[in-house]
This record gives C-alpha cells, sequence and structure tokens, in this order.
C-alpha cells in the first residue's frame, strides 16, 4: 500500500529548509580543521550532509543527516528521501565553507555561519542543528 503524501502546505514547508540545505550541500568539501572538539563535530555534521548530498545518497541524508524533526515534517523516511531525490537534481556545483560555529551545550543545540557561493553570488546563512543519538544533525537554515 503506497504511502499517503504529505499535503502540499506541509511538503512546501518542510521542503524550503531542505532545498537551502541541498544547495547548501553540495560542491567542495566542508573544512572541519579549523575547528575543535563540539564545534568540530558540528562542522562535521555539515560535511556529512555536504559529501551525501553530492554522492546522491537520499538515503544516507535523511537517516543520517537531518534531524528527526525534519524528517517528520517531510512525513517520514521515504517522503524525505523523494524530497531529496527531487531537490538533488536542481542542484548544481556550489562552494560552501563553514565560518562560526555557537553551540548551546544545555540544550543541544548548535548554529553555524557559513558562506557559499553560487552561480557566482556570495551569501551567508545559518544552519541550525540538534545533538541526537551522539551526532549533530541539521535542523533548518535561517
Amino acid at each position: 500500500m503506497p504511502l499517503p503524501r504529505p499535503s502540499k502546505r506541509a511538503y512546501s514547508l518542510a521542503c524550503a529548509s531542505v532545498t537551502a540545505l541541498a544547495l547548501a550541500a553540495c560542491g567542495s568539501t566542508v573544512s572541519t580543521s579549523a575547528f575543535k572538539g563540539e564545534e568540530h563535530e558540528v562542522a562535521q555534521g555539515i560535511a556529512n550532509l555536504q559529501a551525501d548530498a553530492t554522492a546522491a545518497e537520499e538515503g544516507k541524508i535523511c537517516q543520517n543527516d537531518l534531524a528527526a524533526s525534519v524528517v517528520e515534517r517531510l512525513k517520514g523516511r521515504k517522503a524525505c528521501e523523494q524530497a531529496i531525490k527531487e531537490q538533488l537534481t536542481e542542484i548544481d556545483n556550489l562552494e560552501l565553507s563553514v565560518h562560526s560555529i555557537k553551540i548551546d551545550a544545555a540544550a543541544k543545540t548548535a548554529t553555524a555561519t557559513v558562506k557559499s557561493t553560487y552561480a557566482g553570488s556570495p551569501k551567508q546563512s545559518t544552519i541550525t542543528l540538534a545533538k541526537e543519538g551522539g551526532r549533530w544533525k541539521i535542523t533548518g537554515l535561517g
């Protein structure tokens, strides 16, 4: 029996952040060497997303890189994989670098400021992450 498709509104809201995350994740490797300790682990979470997006591994993105709350907003893993697959077909190459990381240890959340160049234009974004199961996973893009 096929899974019910998410409503257009739920799909649009969840895909907006996933699309932006996927766009921010393709291209050259994210450097994590400038960060130490827990900040390095946060940067590694972003690097993992980029590596999996570059390899078109939507299953790994939904299982390993995105927070459970994001997958849930997309109505589960299969719907998440389909949304990511569709978005990855729209992506060209871009470069991404993590410039700063702030961690709220009590809340087990982090915010990373990233800079990217896409189609020749520089852009600064904020990626939010949460620690789940010992790994930093993407929760959104602001």
